[in-house]
């Protein structure tokens, strides 16, 4: 087991964390990033990307990951191949986390990047056809499905509010809600009601997504939740828009989250309430959810980590090397 004492801890890795890292190394912080369960977090599981600024050309989400965390490395970043199980806050800077293999990181700083996670239905289909018709995100591939049949299926805000994003580029969108009635606000569900693209399918389920001979999404099994009828809805695109999952596990009783689990932060920074703690990217961003809006926030993580740690009264440098323990 080593010890690892730092100025810069950051756990997460997609497109918040990479960026902080970038901007921290770049600030002489030494970062050290701490990779977790899914590295590269979730672009690593989106094909084609057309909306990162910078590309003319469609890339893909793996690659971007690959070219960031090559940045972050080559400015300074050492990254870990661990996931942080415990970390203790109780007594400010510095904040101690403990890897699952036992290793130990003391940082002056911590910036949280966890990221967050669709929920999606569990359902037959739905994992194979990922990327090839079923999307958790209209905003990300709703392009792809210009002209074409989409259904989107939930009934709150996001599901709303995808159905209404896909309007800009089909004619034909679907809500598909296992009640009567949506839960969504009361002027979203009025902006839907007044679309004649969009024709809601109340008191269905989806019970499989089925595949086309191309092996790309054909169409939904349906049932009727009254009934308990099926029923086929052709489609060539689906969305999955039932919720979010921010990865704040380790942080309950730690630091104070909304009532969908999303840490608070101060309006339009990422300072939690304790000083030296940041979080950034989708494990506090319930709204806009989108690769570049993470890393600009990761940006601002890194430069107020970097303020806080200019306000610290250091007696010397902090030493970066590990110790053996």
């Amino acid at each position: 087991m080593t010890t690892y004492r730092i100025k810069m801890l950051i756990i997460g890795s997609g497109p918040a964390g990479l960026s902080a890292a970038i901007y921290g190394a770049r600030a002489m912080m030494e970062p050290i990033m701490v990779q977790g369960i899914q590295p590269g977090g979730q672009l690593t599981i989106t094909t084609e990307v057309e909306n990162y600024p910078g590309f003319a050309h469609v890339i893909q989400g793996p690659w971007l990951m690959e070219q960031m965390q090559a940045q972050a490395e080559h400015v300074g970043t050492r990254i870990m191949w661990d996931t942080i199980v415990d970390i203790d806050l109780t007594s400010g800077s510095p904040f101690r986390a403990v890897g699952d293999g036992g290793d130990e990181y003391i940082a002056d700083t911590l910036v949280i990047a966890t990221g967050a996670q669709a929920k999606w239905l569990g359902v037959p289909g739905e994992q194979e056809l990922g990327g090839k018709g079923v999307s958790a995100c209209a905003t990300c591939d709703g392009f792809f499905f210009r002209g074409k049949k989409v259904a989107v299926i939930g009934g709150g805000n996001t599901a709303v509010e995808e159905a209404l994003y896909l309007t800009n580029h089909s004619d034909d969108v679907t809500l598909i809600h296992r009640r009567d009635d949506l839960r969504s606000e009361k002027i979203l569900q009025e902006r839907l009601f007044n679309s004649d693209k969009i024709r809601p399918m109340w008191n269905k389920t989806v019970k499989r997504f089925v595949a086309g001979e191309d092996g790309t999404l054909s169409g939904l099994i349906l049932r009727d939740t009254q009934t308990g009828e099926e029923s086929t809805l052709g489609v060539d695109g689906a969305f999955v828009a039932i919720g979010h999952a921010p990865a704040t596990e380790l942080f309950k009783g730690k630091l104070p989250m909304d009532d969908g689990g999303y840490l608070r932060v101060e309006p339009g920074t990422p300072k939690t309430e304790i000083p030296g703690v940041f979080a950034c990217g989708d494990v506090m961003d319930h709204t806009y959810r989108q690769a570049v809006t993470a890393a600009g926030t990761g940006c601002m993580a890194a430069l107020d980590a970097e303020k806080f740690l200019a306000s610290l009264d250091f007696a010397k440098d902090v030493p970066t090397q590990a110790s053996a323990s």
